[in-house]
């Protein structure tokens, strides 16, 4: 597949377009073959370095023709990397185009047609690029109108919450008043407020520009955090001024959590069609926020001295928290904006899903003869246990020879096995939701959580099944993995909108010989998913069906008997478990 990384709408003197190739596994050599595909394409002082290639194209006399040349023949440096990512992969194709004056970029995409011909080149079988669905077009610079405004807001919001004191908002919003009231200057004196607020304003933003201290700091920070559930850690501040620094506070930067113009536009297409008419739809504060941190004061530090300072974090989505580094703000001598040092210090922490208590709970199936034993299980040969000693007969493995008894006896000896019977359940976590932070595929993710820990400590194994860039199946419990290992996978499992259900349905059932019973965690109940709970029931296979659905949503299960199917609700989840 190609997937776009970079393309500017309009640019000005140079722009710059970035796209990822896959590469498939036949392929021995990409770089070469990627050669080989622009050579045929007219690049010249084509250079080939161990993980990229470089080379230049077309004229300066070409980029001021258009639109009578095509984009391939402007002026270009392009630059083909080989990237190995997570075991995949890929060409970054990066076309750097010189273009002397104001241009806007609209479809058809001349490069982008060149790297999905580059895809098929390599020996890709596969669609280069999928296909979005149709939109009215005119809509399209609509939304991205209110995806800057959104941008504009959101950006500037966050840096007064940061830089405004409590002081420096009651003047701000001063001035504003002054400004609003005080167009009557003949029966109102209060535009006479306005160039008073507007110098103590400007003269405090202009002595924070004279903060220039010197710090380092060390985070000690857990490897684990949960979601809903604050934490502390420390930092220790070391102070490289030669100056003693007072009246500090301890800001944590965090990655800028808005998302792009395409993962924005999809959750608002979600939104709106949950949204149904006369009726009042709530929206969700802030969905995009990833963690909330407080602010710490910082005692005094002398020079070349440093302190301790105890922070406090609360997750408020799952996966990765990435930190970019902290910053030691001190506020100006009026108390109305603050002075920033910031200091680098990339870490990062993984928030496991949010868990909630189980009663006991009856889970289905039984012991089940399982051809290997444990080790079996987890792909690393035949293993069973050891029962006893006894002679030699033809067709035994040699490798179960035991060689001190032969010795001892004069005749050959071998080990016998038994195989082991135990209780090994499948988890299947349904993915397939168009809205990617969807409320309820969050909640599902726990339920398979809160069952993990609890499986996970029973004598019995566990298969966790799900869909996600490729199928997954993930064994653990009775010594193959632990709960944490278990619940890092969930922490970065994501939803998929681009495959069929069919996909969990083959997982499903191609691992369904050896397992004990299922627990399926659905977040629909449609035909699909009907005809799986189906088939494992025709298989013999215990099931408990969990529904996962949105509060206030409504769902026809008049055929469905209730004892086979529970439904949980958002919000409700720990109180609907409880009655399990």
């Amino acid at each position: 597949m190609v997937t776009v990384l970079k393309r500017s709408r309009w640019s000005f003197w140079t722009y710059e377009q970035v796209y990822k190739c896959d590469v498939p596994k036949n392929c021995a050599s990409p770089l070469e073959t990627a050669a080989a595909f622009y050579r045929e394409r007219g690049a010249r002082e084509l250079v080939t370095e161990t993980k990229c290639i470089r080379f230049s194209r077309g004229s300066a006399l070409s980029s001021c023709l258009y639109p009578l040349m095509s984009e391939r023949r402007f002026k270009q440096d392009v630059t083909i990397e080989a990237l190995n990512e997570y075991g995949e992969r890929s060409l970054r194709c990066s076309y750097r185009v010189f273009r002397p004056f104001p241009d806007l970029h609209l479809p058809p995409w001349k490069f982008l047609s060149e790297v999905c011909e580059l895809h098929a080149f390599v020996g890709n079988t596969t669609p280069a690029l999928r296909k979005a669905r149709f939109q009215i077009p005119v809509f399209y610079p609509v939304y991205r109108v209110i995806y800057w405004m959104y941008r504009f807001f959101s950006g500037t919001g966050y840096r007064a919450r940061r830089r405004l004191t409590n002081a420096g908002w009651m003047v701000l919003i001063g001035i504003l008043a002054a400004i609003l009231m005080g167009s009557d200057t003949e029966n109102t004196v209060v535009y006479q407020a306005f160039p008073i607020l507007l110098f103590l304003f400007v003269g405090a933003a202009v002595c924070s520009w004279f903060f220039r201290a010197r710090f380092s700091a060390t985070r000690l920070l857990p490897r684990f955090g949960t979601v809903g559930r604050p934490f502390h850690y420390r930092i220790i501040v070391k102070n490289l001024s030669p100056t003693t620094q007072a009246d500090l506070t301890l800001l944590e930067n965090l990655p800028d959590p808005r998302p792009s113009f395409k993962e924005w536009k999809t959750m608002q297409m979600a939104d709106e069609r949950k949204i149904r008419p006369f009726r009042f739809s709530p929206r969700r504060a802030n969905p995009y926020q990833i963690a909330v941190v407080k602010e710490a004061a910082v005692p005094s530090i002398p020079r070349k001295e440093d302190v301790e300072v105890r922070m406090q974090l609360e997750p408020l989505r799952r996966g990765v928290l990435r930190f970019d580094g902290v910053t030691l703000a001190r506020p100006d001598p009026i108390g109305l904006f603050r002075a920033f040092v910031r200091v680098p210090l990339p870490q990062t922490a993984v928030i496991l899903p949010r868990r909630y208590s189980l009663p006991p709970i009856a889970m289905p199936g039984s012991l089940k003869y399982q051809q290997g034993g444990v080790a079996m299980t987890s792909s690393v040969g035949r293993s069973d246990e050891f029962v006893s000693l006894r002679e030699y007969r033809r067709g035994d493995p040699y490798r179960h020879i035991h060689w001190r008894s032969w010795a001892k006896t004069g005749k050959p000896i071998v080990k016998e096995f038994e195989d082991e019977f135990f209780v090994r359940h499948a988890l299947i976590l349904d993915t397939f939701t168009d809205d990617p932070r969807s409320e309820a595929f969050e909640e599902a993710v726990s339920v398979a959580a809160s069952f993990a820990c609890t499986l996970i400590t029973q004598e019995s194994l566990l298969d966790l099944l799900f869909i996600g860039p490729e199928a997954y199946c993930f064994t653990a419990g009775r010594g193959l993995a632990h709960a944490d290992q278990m619940l890092e996978i969930l922490a970065s499992v994501r939803a998929c909108s681009d495959k069929p259900f069919d996909n969990l349905e083959h997982l499903v059932l191609e691992h369904i010989a050896v397992v004990s019973g299922c627990i399926c965690v659905f977040l629909a109940w449609d035909e699909p998913r009907r005809k799986l709970v189906e088939k494992l029931e025709v298989l013999g296979i215990p099931v408990m069906v969990l529904l996962i659905i949105e509060a206030g949503s409504e769902l026809d299960l008049a055929d469905v008997d209730a004892a086979k199917i529970r439904i949980l609700k958002t919000g409700r989840i720990e109180e609907g478990l409880a009655k399990l």
